[in-house]
Order: C-alpha cells, then sequence, then structure tokens
C-alpha cells in the first residue's frame, strides 16, 4: 500500500508538470474566437481537423522510424493537441476526467501481471 500511494503522488506531481499551462489554452480559445472560427468547430469538423493533422504527423515517419525532423514532428503533434483543446471545448469535456476515465478501462483491460512486455490485444491476453 504504501508504494502505491507514493506512485501516486509521483503520478500526481508528473500531471502537474505535463498538463497544458492555462495561457496556453487561453491562447488556442483566444485564437479561433478572435477569428470568429468558433461556428466551425463541430464535433465533425474537429474530429475529421484531428484525424488530417495526425495523419500529417505520421507522414513525419513515412520513410523512416528513426530518421525524421524533430522540429516538424513538434508542428504537427502541436496541430494535433490543438484540435483535441478545440473539440473538448466543443463538447465541453474535461480532459483530466475522460483521460482518467480512458485509464481506469485500460487498466482493467490489460492488467499488469498478464500483458507485461506483451503488445497482444485485450482480447488475446
Amino acid at each position: 500500500m504504501r508504494h502505491r500511494a507514493f506512485r501516486q503522488q509521483i503520478v500526481i506531481k508528473l500531471s502537474q508538470v505535463m498538463k497544458m499551462k492555462e495561457e496556453t489554452t487561453a491562447r488556442i480559445r483566444n485564437f479561433s474566437k478572435e477569428r470568429d472560427w468558433d461556428p466551425f468547430h463541430t464535433p465533425a469538423n474537429l474530429a475529421k481537423s484531428i484525424s488530417i493533422e495526425a495523419n500529417e504527423l505520421l507522414e513525419c515517419f513515412q520513410w523512416s522510424d528513426t530518421d525524421y525532423d524533430l522540429t516538424h514532428v513538434g508542428e504537427e503533434l502541436a496541430d494535433v493537441m490543438v484540435y483535441c483543446q478545440n473539440m473538448l471545448d466543443a463538447l465541453g469535456l474535461d480532459a483530466d476526467a475522460i483521460i482518467n476515465a480512458k485509464m481506469d478501462q485500460n487498466e482493467a483491460k490489460y492488467p499488469v501481471e498478464k500483458c507485461r512486455g506483451s503488445n497482444a490485444k485485450y482480447d488475446q491476453l
């Protein structure tokens, strides 16, 4: 139990460090608002945009898993993250809440004792 509590404290501190700054979130929101783009930010349009940008991110690795331009990867990853923030806003979702709910599902599907070191799908464990 003591180890688990310590691990939770570390995870909480890491999540605080890794969390997008409020200024960044505000900047994303302000960018769309100033351009009056919010009416175009429907869930369907944002889902399409996330997919398109994710494919542009994937394109960075099209011919090599190791030879890629980190700056370009960062730009494409930023595009994905901006559209994800727009989607959160459009749907009124909380990133922490939905990620933690999904992590609960993943932890149940992929128990450590069954899947450590394996890339098998949960129904193949």
